[in-house]
């Protein structure tokens, strides 16, 4: 008898909970019609972009899947990032939406931040993990379609996570005509030195196809119009050729004479800290704070030279959070970062050499013959020595040929320099300005050796457009040291 009562008690009270349970669905029903909601994938597609986290989870607990679809395939989490909505990105993600879901164009929440959202939508993607390697159904990466449809500030905040796809991306940015792109891709390590396959560089590609801003930033940044492609074009050849005669004059004016002159290292250092300078300016930086507000301590004043340099070893600063989830396995730490390069081209080139005679190609066309003890027309450069030997190309699978030799002079300092045929020719080496673990700069070239403020030795194998090559002789290692840029 004393268990019935106790019955009777048992389900009264799951009587009284049914009925509440009903009475908190009708009542969060409720809230959500005054909301303008009602439980439907079309409501909860609006919740998702309007941030509206409470919406979202009552409409899942009245039985809509969190991979909800709409008719473009696209989940809650597409429209979330495109519309810029961390809270109801964050509700998706932890109820277990992957955040590299694919819609039906195979393109993730990330492309759609990109495409649509803003730069503070697509760091918070990556730093739940997004992946900014995937590709959609045309074959962009995301650095890429931040470049062909992305909001201003996209770019910049996913070149940390694309290193090896900045030279690409800003040659995109060129033919595209984007020179925000272009900007934001050489603050962070994308050279305007880069080339395609034919030899054309960013500058001819903007040229070829009219875009006149690109081109204008290009220059801007350091990018030489004297350049030639594999065929002995310039950009203003190309601009020519494709019908833009405006800007194929603006880019075609007689070479100055002092640009046809031979530098030293420390000229092109100066230039490198005014652009970086001027980067810091356009940036709105307050004077003596770096990007992330911490105190400067690198000076205005000129670089010095490498072999002066006492360094801390392996103390330049990391990656940050969200890059070392796509950095492969730790290399040997180097004692610098690479900050920018500069090598300029000289307005010739060496077609080739008969006895004491050499021929030039010129910018803006002809071809000059020029023996020994002359002066090339037009400029100050005098031909010393005409020469030839057998030699490879550096970073061609050709085998060693012959190659004509010119050594020039520029009477008005005494420097010399030898240009070859086959190869463009150059004011000076090329040079790095590099920073170290104190933030002071220096000028960088092939050749250097300095020491760290351990003692160990390195010496400088190879300076190029995008990284520079440093053996620790001390260990026996060599460090490749990737260009990142003014704010990389």
């Amino acid at each position: 008898m004393s268990g019935k009562p106790m019955l009777v008690l048992g389900l009264g009270a799951a009587l009284v909970i049914s009925t509440g349970c009903r009475d908190r669905h009708e009542t969060a029903r409720q809230e959500l019609k005054e909301k303008g909601y009602d439980v439907s994938p079309e409501a909860f597609f609006r919740a998702a972009e309007s941030d509206d986290v409470k919406a979202l989870e009552e409409i899942t607990k009245n039985g809509i899947a969190i991979d909800t679809r709409n008719q473009a395939g696209d989940t809650a989490l597409h429209a979330a990032a495109a519309a810029g909505m961390k809270e109801s990105a964050k509700f998706l993600i932890n109820h277990g939406l992957p955040v590299d879901v694919l819609n039906a164009e195979q393109q993730t929440p990330l492309m759609s931040a990109i495409t649509k959202g803003t730069p503070a939508m697509v760091r918070f993607l990556l730093a739940h993990r997004a992946d900014s390697q995937k590709k959609n159904a045309k074959g962009y990466k995301c650095l890429t379609i931040a470049v062909l449809e992305g909001q201003p500030g996209t770019a910049a905040a996913l070149a940390a996570q694309d290193r090896d796809g900045l030279d690409d991306a800003l040659l995109v940015a060129a033919l595209e005509g984007r020179p925000t792109a272009i900007d934001e891709l050489t603050q962070y390590g994308a050279s305007i030195y880069a080339r395609m396959d034919d030899g054309r560089t960013a500058l001819m590609v903007a040229a070829q196809n009219g875009n006149v801003e690109a081109a204008e930033m290009l220059l801007n940044l350091g990018a030489n119009r004297f350049s030639m492609d594999d065929q002995g074009r310039t950009a203003a050849d190309l601009a020519r050729e494709a019908g833009h005669e405006v800007l194929a004059d603006h880019l075609a004016k007689q070479p100055k004479l002092d640009e046809f002159g031979l530098e030293e290292p420390s000229d092109l250092g100066k230039e490198m800290m005014d652009l970086i300078a001027a980067a810091d300016a356009k940036a709105g930086l307050a004077a003596g704070v770096d990007p992330a507000g911490q105190p400067k301590t690198a000076s205005a004043a000129p670089p010095a030279p490498l072999e002066a340099a006492v360094l801390s070893a392996g103390a330049h600063p990391g990656p940050s959070p969200s890059e070392t989830t796509t950095q492969a396995s730790a290399a040997p730490a180097s004692p610098l970062v690479m900050r920018a390069y500069r090598q300029r081209e000289l307005p010739l080139r060496v077609e080739a050499s008969e006895g004491q005679v050499a021929r030039f190609r010129m910018v803006g066309g002809g071809v000059e013959a020029v023996p020994e003890g002359g002066t090339i027309p037009k400029s100050r450069l005098k031909v010393v020595k005409v020469s030839s030997r057998v030699q490879s190309i550096k970073d061609s699978a050709q085998p060693a040929s012959p190659v004509s030799v010119v050594e020039l002079e520029d009477p008005s300092t005494g420097r010399r320099r030898e240009i070859i045929s086959g190869i463009d020719p150059t004011g000076s080496d090329p040079v790095a300005l590099v920073e170290d673990s104190s933030g002071k700069r220096y000028v960088a070239r092939a050749g250097q050796h300095f020491r760290s403020a351990g003692g160990e030795e390195f010496t400088v194998i190879d300076v190029r457009p995008n990284q520079m090559v440093i053996e620790n002789r001390s260990k026996g290692e060599v460090i490749t040291v990737p260009l990142r840029g003014p704010r990389g």
